[in-house]
């Protein structure tokens, strides 16, 4: 049973995008809702404070993939099985269709978003690291205008974004990415379940980028690691590198010990199968 009663919470649903901009300034309190893929599973175990909520899920505007002066631009309700899917987003961020596969089940793709999956913040969002590494640009919109911020600034912290209260993730805008890309994601099962250690990585010829979620406060970028396999040291340098720059914590499932190991393994077979 959940520890959150429904009874307690109030559901809004705009027509339009102006509509739920308009609402979001005029009530800084309202949480936007869209696949609840997240959403929900707080409001079970009792840790969701917000009791009015701005039902998304109706905005055709945040909607679908498109290509717009050569960067790919995906709406923030595209949904983890639309990207999947999608031959343009295979042919431009194949990594980002092999993750959208690992999450979860056909429920959870059905409805799960990618907008909902950055906002959530948990560092253990199977899509972050891909993002990262892409160097993709996260659209925000409000009543005042869009902005956009840079995906590697988006974070503060744990559960934490630039987001402000009366802006909506609107799109996500991923450039060309030079070389090969890589993703793996290690968790209890393939999917349907949360990753223990989640990997991106770009091998270019004058380009290499790694990011990794679930062993840090948030997605984290390995500037020092990156540097170093540019260099050509030798792998146990990178790799030394790479363990200084993240910070896995133990918890109900895995080790610190064993986040760390894992993550230096798949730095190795990045490297080896990129080669």
């Amino acid at each position: 049973m959940s520890r959150f009663p429904a009874s307690t919470c109030t559901v809004i649903r705009p027509r339009d995008i102006e509509q739920a901009l308009r609402w979001l300034q005029e009530d800084p309190t309202l949480t936007p809702l869209a696949g609840c893929t997240d959403l929900f599973v707080q409001m079970h175990a009792g840790t969701l404070e917000a009791r009015r909520f701005i039902d998304l899920w109706p905005l055709t505007e945040l909607r679908g993939i498109a290509v717009h002066r050569d960067l790919l631009v995906i709406g923030a309700l595209t949904t983890y099985r639309e990207m999947a899917s999608s031959r343009l987003v295979e042919s431009w961020v194949p990594m980002l269709a092999q993750a959208s596969r690992l999450v979860g089940g056909p429920q959870v793709q059905n409805r799960g978003t990618i907008g909902g999956n950055v906002a959530n913040a948990s560092p253990a969002g199977d899509t972050l690291p891909v993002l990262a590494v892409a160097e993709a640009v996260v659209v925000l919109a409000s009543a005042d205008g869009t902005r956009r911020v840079r995906f590697a600034e988006f974070f503060t912290g744990y559960r934490s974004t630039v987001r402000g209260a009366q802006e909506l993730i609107a799109a996500f805008e991923v450039p060309r990415i030079p070389g090969q890309q890589w993703f793996r994601k290690v968790g209890t099962r393939a999917a349907q379940a949360i990753s223990k250690v989640v990997f991106a990585g770009v091998r270019g010829e004058r380009v290499v980028r790694v990011a990794l979620g679930s062993v840090a406060p948030t997605v984290v970028r390995l500037p020092a690691t990156e540097a170093t396999l540019l260099a050509a040291l030798p792998m146990t340098t990178a790799a030394e590198s790479l363990a200084a720059e993240i910070a896995p914590i133990d918890d109900a499932r895995s080790t610190a010990a064993y986040r760390r190991q894992v993550a230096q393994n798949l730095l190795r077979r990045f490297w080896a199968e990129t080669a």
